[in-house]
């Protein structure tokens, strides 16, 4: 059984038992987050929603929140001298999905 949640502005495919990290939630760990945004879910059929399933919910636990590796943006002009380096770290939180509720 999978599920397809929208969350953050990007899409999921999750399972139970699965970790994955998403947007920054801004819960703690060991809260339950419940994403109430489910677009598909597969049971022994395939339920499409229009835009969401009606009453279908996917329940996780936070596992943590943490940064990503650093992405370095480099911004450099020729024959000016101008030349301009960034970092940026992404921040994210780890959920792992306990149940689909279909």
């Amino acid at each position: 059984m999978y599920a397809i949640i929208a969350t953050g502005g990007k899409q999921y495919k999750v399972a139970e038992g699965d970790i994955i990290r998403v947007e920054k939630l801004g819960v703690e760990a060991g809260q339950t987050v419940t994403f109430d945004q489910v677009l598909v879910v597969s049971d022994s059929e395939v339920k499409v929603g229009n835009p969401t399933v009606s009453g279908a919910t996917v329940t996780a636990t936070v596992v943590k929140e943490g940064k990503a590796k650093k992405v370095i943006v480099y911004r450099y002009k020729r024959k000016s001298g101008y030349h301009k380096k960034n970092g940026h770290r992404q921040q994210f939180t780890q959920v792992k999905i306990e149940k689909i509720n279909a």
